[in-house]
């Protein structure tokens, strides 16, 4: 089993339907965006989320939105499309997460935290620390290790 993490963009609304035994998949598309020798390339994912433990969050996600999905990752499948070769990425999610959001007004004060595109993530701003630390060398003698 392959472990990984992934950000990009819904490719569409949150598609949620149920197996024949009446479990619940929601199935996301992310777009992951890259460049590779200064040409952008876009990566397809199938992230599929079993059961409801992310149904408020999801609640939040349309197109477009911005998602990180961490999960395992299932065997490629390949196959043909108007004769090309495809390659199918396919990813079970275990966790859900908005990203951080960048500040969206210049003159907002150091405070403000998130924005209100995901109110359930609204405290979810990362702060750097609130005190700089300058270890010398005197420091790391009393270091157990």
């Amino acid at each position: 089993m392959i472990v990984l993490q992934i950000m990009g963009n819904l490719g569409a609304d949150p598609e949620v339907r149920f197996t024949a035994t009446g479990q619940k998949v929601t199935s996301l598309r992310v777009a992951c965006n890259s460049k590779k020798s200064g040409k952008e390339e876009t990566i397809w994912w199938r992230v599929s989320v079993w059961g409801d433990r992310f149904d408020k969050m999801i609640t939040y996600l349309k197109k477009g939105s911005m998602i990180i999905a961490v999960g395992s990752m299932s065997k490629p499948e390949i196959y043909t499309k108007d004769g090309t070769p495809q390659i199918s990425l396919n990813m079970t999610a275990e966790m859900l997460l908005f990203p951080p959001l960048p500040k969206q007004n210049s003159e907002k004060s150091p405070n403000d935290e998130g924005s209100s595109a995901y109110p359930a993530a609204a405290n979810m701003a990362i702060k750097g620390p609130s005190k700089q630390y300058d270890f010398d060398e005197e420091q790391n003698d009393n270091l157990p290790f």
